[in-house]
């Protein structure tokens, strides 16, 4: 069908949903070829997009669409008593499309589990492994603007799901025909049949006793003052009560953003990766002379740090530097971990994280880029024994520090925050100054981003004539660095400039790495959740400034060459 037909499908449904159908009556042409030209995707991690009617849009009927496969793998599986977890958090619809999807589920005689109020994405990670369960969902779309949500899906494992068991239900998605007649059951007579359940305090309380098993130190400064922030999600009532178990006994809330609001009112972007996210917590840091602030994401899986310098104002850690400062004081202070101790990092994470390794005698693994590849290799090292997971992490502010979560964790990481921060002050050093003694020894590595939003049919085809140009390129040198070889994570290949060709042994995916002298590199990467180009930079010297003009040099010839893309 084209987008017309589609539409024209949708328009005569007696029975749609009244909502959509008032939203249909004032879309234009462009609006509607937009909401119908295609099927909102559901990819290797679920599906994610904005809210309103059309087959490219969020909204029950997609949302049940998702959940009729979610539903047939389950069944696929045949595990006993095969059953589904789901959570959700603060966003336009999400409790209405858990609840929808909890209705598909049981009326394919799939039980439900389903939080009772807003919880984030690691706990659900958490409960799927706790109660045994055959899959899990979360209606999230994480950091998105507001007029987002998505439908992200996990394994028995708690992971997201990996590439043969994502591929298994894009099919199952694919298989349901028309997503208006899935066939749904009221929640009452589900509750009847024993195929829907209400959880939470019981799963609250062992997630949040895990949490505690994290903390590595009592000889820390617990006084130190703390200013955390939500950011309007789902992460208020486990971070401060972690918190607060561990003796940390200085913690105030930004009390504007304390509430979950799907509109995220006080901020431009959800996104503690977005400096911006930190006003009112900087506003509040300077009135109490606060030495950390800690701000998380709607749904409580990436978490980003401020610090004041020796001026007094705020600087915003990014993720590789919270990361290596993560990382070091974890294999300082660590000593269960044994010889195969490993870190799990994606090919966009700085390359200081393996030099911090390395001083410790741990191995670094890289993955592709996205946070179910690490969760994978934990399972795969359980199954083995070929290592031991030590940490993982990736540059867009997602850590995880134990494996009874196999997500990223902004829970976990804000108590590793805090006590690592605590771990310096008693030392003397505020965590600029910590850093700036690993900058000293292992080299100052800097990284940066370029990101281009490209929407619609057009802007998803000139993204992939921009990954091609980069593909097929053979420069010398890049921003004046020597070019050692290019990765083609689609072909597999990695080709060195000399001719040499090997294999790369990950997944394939369309995404293409430069490789560059002194641990240099630079890598173009479509997103997976978002109409965007990603261009990732990272780069090492002996200074700072040295660095940071490299970085600039690095990121204006690639978006020289992307602008030459018709």
């Amino acid at each position: 069908m084209d987008w017309q037909e589609h539409w024209k499908r949708w328009d005569e449904e007696k029975d749609l949903d009244e909502d959509l159908r008032s939203q249909l009556a004032v879309l234009d042409e462009a609006e509607l070829e937009d909401a119908f030209y295609k099927e909102l995707e559901f990819g290797t991690g679920g599906m994610r997009g904005k809210l309103g009617p059309g087959t490219n849009r969020m909204n029950v009927y997609t949302v049940r669409k998702a959940a009729q496969g979610l539903a047939a793998y389950v069944k696929n599986q045949k595990a006993e008593n095969g059953s589904i977890v789901i959570a959700y958090d603060s966003r336009y619809l999400s409790k209405t499309f858990a609840e929808e999807t909890a209705r598909v589920a049981g009326a394919n005689g799939v039980k439900a589990y389903v939080f009772s109020s807003l919880r984030p994405t690691p706990e659900l990670s958490f409960a799927v492994r706790h109660l045994k369960a055959t899959a899990g969902v979360v209606i999230t779309a994480s950091h998105n603007p507001p007029e987002y949500n998505g439908f992200k899906a996990y394994n028995e494992d708690g992971g997201q799901l990996p590439l043969a068991q994502a591929e298994e239900m894009i099919t199952l998605v694919k298989e349901v025909e028309n997503e208006l007649y899935v066939h749904t059951e009221e929640v009452s007579a589900l509750e009847e049949k024993g195929l829907f359940e209400w959880i939470d305090e019981e799963v609250d309380r062992a997630y949040m006793e895990a949490v505690q098993g994290i903390r590595l130190s009592d000889d820390i400064d617990k006084g130190m003052s703390i200013i955390f922030t939500p950011l309007h999600g789902t992460a208020h009532p486990l971070v401060t009560d972690s918190l607060t178990r561990a003796g940390f006994s200085n913690v105030r809330i930004v009390e504007e953003q304390a509430q979950p609001d799907p509109e995220f009112s006080t901020v431009a972007s959800p996104n503690p990766e977005e400096p911006q996210a930190f006003t009112l917590a900087i506003e509040e840091g300077k009135k109490t002379g606060a030495e950390l602030l800690i701000a998380t994401d709607p749904d409580a899986d990436r978490v980003g740090l401020a610090v004041p310098d020796k001026s007094g104002e705020y600087q915003v850690l990014t993720g590789n530097q919270t990361g290596a400062l993560m990382l070091d004081y974890i294999l300082a202070n660590d000593s269960t971990l044994p010889e195969n101790k490993t870190l799990i990092k994606t090919i966009v994470t700085s390359e200081m994280g393996r030099a911090v390794a390395s001083k410790y005698g741990a191995k670094t693994l890289d993955t592709l880029t996205g946070f179910k590849f690490i969760g994978e290799k934990i399972r795969e090292f359980e199954r083995s024994g070929e290592g031991t997971f030590a940490f993982g992490y990736e540059e867009s502010y997602g850590y995880l520090v134990q494996s009874f979560v196999r997500d990223k964790d902004a829970v976990q990481a804000s108590l590793l925050a805090a006590e690592l921060a605590a771990h310096w002050k008693k030392k003397g050093y505020t965590l600029l100054e910590a850093l700036e003694e690993l900058y000293k020894e292992h080299g100052y590595y800097m990284e940066g981003m370029d990101s281009l939003k490209l929407e619609g049919r057009a802007g998803t085809e000139k993204i992939g004539r921009m990954v091609d140009r980069f593909r097929n390129m053979s420069p010398e040198t890049f921003g004046g660095v020597s070019v050692r070889a290019v990765e083609d994570y689609q072909s597999s290949i990695r080709r060195y400039m000399d001719g040499q060709e090997e294999a790369i042994e990950l997944p394939q995916s369309n995404v293409v790495k430069f490789l560059l002298s002194e641990d240099s590199w630079f890598c173009l990467r479509p997103s997976g959740t978002e109409p965007k180009l990603k261009c990732y930079y990272g780069v090492k010297s002996s200074s700072r400034e040295e660095s940071r003009k490299l970085l600039e040099t690095l990121s204006e010839e690639v978006m020289n060459e992307l602008n030459l893309v018709k």
